[in-house]
């Protein structure tokens, strides 16, 4: 079942110049609806129906709209990343199942709002808003992980149809999901520029559930395999070749709320391990009275704000200045996924025995965090992409490199 639940996480970074009334009066609403009880009682037990639940709940309650475009029954002219960073902490703050129900419903389907025809969109974008349809987002491979260009899974034109043969892995949402965003390789050129995105709904024949994965964080995932499936070519996303591209403005736009969930699992494990700090006698005193407690608390605290200005920063660019933001995102997803592993580790640390506890807030923590410095981009994935950025500036500003250069 669900962790005890806690008062609602700190909003002081709402003050910050990057937030409007608008995502004040959100997290208002975000915080009511938690607060209410709005989540119900979460089973861990049974993640497929706590998911489909919780799909439901967060449909009902208008969450879900901030997951698509205004056009098809969104909150936004256009998915704000501010929105979806606010929710994502909202949730993760109070339950890790709770942000997994509702991302998903956006990285699902956010290819589709991006380059999805007006039917696919009619289709499917409103349904999920309502919570009525659920998504996935199915890009990696068994050897086709950070390395998207070893994509093997293929679609091959026939007549008005694609045929796609082949499996993806480690896709969350796999098994109860209604409709998947599929990357496949369709041949245009080499590597990634050969790739395409389809929409494919799991009724397709020819679609199936090859394995359902468990991992230490449990949350629906599957292997998903392809033999023979065929799906009209109306469900192809873009044109042929744009798959790649599709993916990562996806990712994009979605990578800076992975770092605001990160945030969320911090302040929780940061205002648990204040409580406990508080109220744990030790030596005479109370576990806060001590320097290096104190010490500890300073710099969970630190590293909590330091990765959420990266964070806001980066949601603000992109909805703000309109700026591309691959490099800001990768930092803030880097950061805040590393620091919050740090501070979660330092709670369970300050609780000591109860840290390590099946059932604790800390340990449920601790295991939740692990995944999020994986999925979405490894941090070792992150470190490139922020050098090539970097790298790619330099030659478009035409920069001396080294002082031979000034000469």
């Amino acid at each position: 079942m669900t962790a005890p639940r806690a008062a609602a996480p700190s909003r002081d970074h709402l003050e910050w110049p990057f937030f409007e009334a608008a995502h004040r009066a959100l997290a208002g609403e975000l915080d009511r609806f938690v607060s209410g009880g709005g989540l119900g009682t979460i089973d861990h037990a049974n993640v497929d129906a706590a998911c489909r639940r919780l799909v439901e709940a967060l449909g009902a309650a208008g969450i879900l709209k901030n997951c698509v475009p205004k056009a098809f029954g969104g909150a936004s002219e256009e998915i704000d990343s501010r929105s979806l960073c606010l929710v994502r902490e909202t949730l993760a703050y109070a339950d890790g199942l709770a942000d997994f129900a509702f991302a998903m419903q956006g990285l699902g389907t956010g290819a589709i709002s991006l380059s999805g025809s007006d039917a696919l969109k009619k289709r499917v974008l409103p349904a999920v808003a309502r919570g009525e349809l659920i998504s996935a987002f199915a890009l990696s491979e068994p050897e086709a992980g950070s390395d998207v260009a070893a994509m093997r899974c293929a679609a091959r034109r026939e007549g008005d149809s694609y045929v796609l043969d082949g499996e993806k892995t480690w896709i969350s949402n796999g098994g109860i999901a209604d409709v998947y965003t599929v990357f496949a390789r369709t041949g245009e050129a080499p590597g990634t520029r050969g790739i395409s995105a389809f929409v494919v709904f799991a009724d397709a024949p020819g679609f199936s559930i090859a394995e359902r994965i468990e991992t230490i964080a449990p949350h629906p995932l599957a292997r998903l395999r392809f033999e023979n499936c065929r799906i009209p070519a109306s469900h192809l996303l873009g044109q042929a070749g744009e798959g790649f591209k599709i993916a990562m403005r996806t990712l994009d736009i979605f990578r800076p709320s992975v770092a605001a969930a990160a945030i969320g699992f911090a302040r929780r494990a940061l205002d648990e391990a204040l409580a406990h700090a508080r109220s744990r006698a030790m030596f005479g005193a109370t576990l806060a009275d001590l320097p290096t407690a104190q010490g500890t608390l300073g710099d969970m605290a630190t590293a909590v704000d330091a990765a959420a200005l990266l964070t806001c920063r980066t949601a603000w660019r992109r909805d703000v200045q309109k700026l591309p933001t691959t490099k800001e995102a990768a930092m803030a997803k880097m950061t805040a996924t590393e620091n919050a592993q740090w501070v979660i580790d330092q709670a369970v640390q300050l609780f000591g025995g109860r840290g390590v506890r099946v059932g604790e807030i800390a340990e449920r923590l601790y295991r939740e965090i692990r995944a999020l410095r994986i999925y979405e981009g490894a941090t070792e994935v992150q470190k490139l992409i922020i050098g090539r950025e970097l790298l790619k500036g330099l030659a478009k500003e035409n920069l001396p490199r080294n002082n031979h250069d000034r000469d």
